[in-house]
This record gives structure tokens, C-alpha cells and sequence, in this order.
């Protein structure tokens, strides 16, 4: 799913305080003692909503055109903004089989990360995918088990 572009109303608050709301997500609000504050919590607000909306497998609504906005009385109506937001990425479960040494040892890295394993696999993935890309495969043709072609075990070497 591309970008999207949300509308956001910022408005005066007491005190010299400034408020933020979005149309299309009604209780997603932000607030700040300036503009520039509240602009910033604003986007923060609505990256953490629409992550919970995927968490619970909510479609995003189509953002609302900026001329069809109503205003509610007494709002002490500043400015609208824009902010984009990349729809979360659905995650998928995958079953792989690694040998349990390794995995004891992604566990330990993880940990220490303060990562879970899953979130280890996606960084170490995405970090292979987008930092070897001219890396060459070894020869995967060659057999990891300790079975000759005959099918027997292997006991001298």
C-alpha cells in the first residue's frame, strides 16, 4: 500500500497552547505548547494510531479532501497540515529450520538487543537484502546432511 496523506486541524488551546486533531481518526489528538511541538507530537499520534488500526486489522479510511473538513464550534481553527504515513507492512508467519546452535545464538544477540527473535530476523534480513547486493550464493548444490547419495551414513571420512 503507497503513502498516505492525512489532513490534520491545528487550533489555538488556553494558555498559548495548540492543539492537533485528525478527521479520519477521530481521538487521535496531539498537543503542544507551540506550533512547531504539536505539528511534531501530531505525526508521532498518528503513526502510533494507525499502527494500532493494522494491529486490529482495521482498513484505513480514505483521507478526507481538506475542503470537506467541518470545523466544530469553538474551534480556534489555526491551520491545516498534512501528514503521510506509510501503511504498516502485514506480517506473515514462516516456518524455517536453522540449526539449534544458531538459533541459540540469534536468541543471546537478540536479547541483548532487547530484540525478539522475530524482529532480530527481519533486521538481518532487510540489513542482507539492502547491504549485499552484488553478494554471491556459495554452491547450494552440495548437501548439509552427513547421508552420501546412497542413502547411508557417513562414518569415516
Amino acid at each position: 500500500m503507497k503513502r498516505r496523506l492525512y489532513p490534520a486541524v491545528l487550533e489555538r488551546g488556553p494558555k498559548g497552547t495548540f492543539g492537533a486533531w485528525f478527521p479520519d481518526f477521530p481521538g487521535c489528538l496531539a498537543g503542544g505548547k507551540s506550533q512547531e511541538e504539536t505539528i511534531e507530537k501530531a505525526e508521532a499520534a498518528l503513526a502510533r494510531t494507525v499502527d494500532g488500526w493494522a494491529e486490529r486489522g482495521r482498513p484505513l479510511p480514505e483521507p478526507t479532501p481538506i475542503e470537506q473538513i467541518a470545523l466544530p464550534k469553538g474551534c480556534d481553527y489555526v491551520a491545516y497540515f498534512i501528514v503521510g504515513v506509510d501503511p504498516p507492512d502485514p506480517s506473515e508467519r514462516v516456518n524455517i529450520y536453522l540449526p539449534r546452535s544458531l538459533i541459540a545464538r540469534i536468541d543471546k544477540h537478540a536479547a541483548e538487543l532487547g530484540m525478539s527473535r522475530s524482529s532480530f530476523f527481519g533486521l538481518a534480513a532487510t540489513t542482507a537484502l539492502t547491504s549485499l547486493p552484488g553478494y554471491v550464493r556459495p554452491d547450494l548444490s552440495a548437501p548439509r546432511s552427513k547421508v552420501h547419495k546412497s542413502g547411508r551414513l557417513r562414518t569415516k571420512k
